[in-house]
């Protein structure tokens, strides 16, 4: 197997804060990484230069055998499929479901004049079935819940047959069914030998989908842990993460975790 990332001491810097520190972390494109942190860890700037978005104040940054700053990342960013709330932000909420999906054949958002054969519409329309929202295709996006946006989002990452996928935060905003949902989609998709290299971010242990196989902890910009999903997840590391005493509970491929409390003596 080879690296999708392979990032060495990165490190990013905006305004005088230190948003990454020295991270190093390498992602084989068979695996399928949860990134978890409190606010302002540092996961979304790490997905931010793992989709070329922006570049590494120091440090290297190896994404799909390249090195930014070596590379235009105009021929990169097709190779890579992300989902974030800033990018469906800018889906035309006027926009059919089924050309939010096929769009991302050409990289732009909002149909005009591009043509797309017979392929790019099957393709389209597999990738929608595959995420349960094909009955959404002739919908607009902006009529969507945001569990149905978050689920087009996904097939429309999935369009360029991708060689990674990045999923910033996915189940944000969705109530326990729309989690519940995604979390099932994003099993399947995980379970799947075919599919991409996975990252997911989020701040919540219930959100890791059963398939996942690493997790990569972050606080304050620098890693706590990383490695195989059952040594990192672990109540002590999650103490460490968030600052707090944490209890971990493990059944049937998923987590759950709370602050562990101390019972008064009887």
């Amino acid at each position: 197997m080879s690296a999708v990332i392979e990032f060495a001491d990165l490190t990013v810097r905006r305004g005088g804060a230190t948003l990454l520190d020295e991270v190093s972390w390498t992602v084989e494109e068979d695996e399928r990484w949860v990134v978890l942190g409190p606010n302002g860890a540092g996961k979304t700037t790490l997905l931010q230069v793992a989709a070329a978005q922006i570049h590494p104040t120091g440090g290297v940054a190896g994404i799909l055998g390249e090195v930014l700053g070596t590379v235009d990342v105009f021929d990169l960013r097709p190779r890579i499929g992300l989902t974030s709330a800033a990018l469906a932000e800018r889906i035309p909420r006027g926009e059919l479901v089924k050309d939010v999906v096929v769009s991302a054949s050409y990289g732009v958002l909002g149909r005009w004049r591009e043509v797309y054969d017979e392929l790019d519409h099957d393709r389209a329309a597999l990738l929608l079935r595959e995420v349960g929202a094909l009955h959404l295709a002739e919908r607009t996006f902006g009529t969507l819940s945001e569990g149905e946006r978050k689920r087009v989002q996904i097939a429309r990452a999935l369009m360029t047959d991708p060689e990674m996928l990045l999923l910033d935060e996915p189940a944000a905003g969705l109530d326990l069914g729309g989690r519940e949902d995604l979390v099932s989609t994003l099993s399947v998709l995980a379970l799947d030998a075919d599919s991409p290299a996975t990252v997911l971010v989020s701040h919540h242990v219930e959100e890791i989908p059963p398939g996942f196989t690493h997790a990569l902890l972050l606080r304050q910009g620098r890693v706590v842990a990383s490695g195989l999903l059952e040594h990192v997840v672990t109540a002590e590391a999650l103490s460490e993460t968030f600052s707090m005493p944490m209890q971990l509970t493990h059944a049937e491929g998923r987590f759950a975790a709370r602050r562990r409390t101390r019972h008064a003596s009887r």
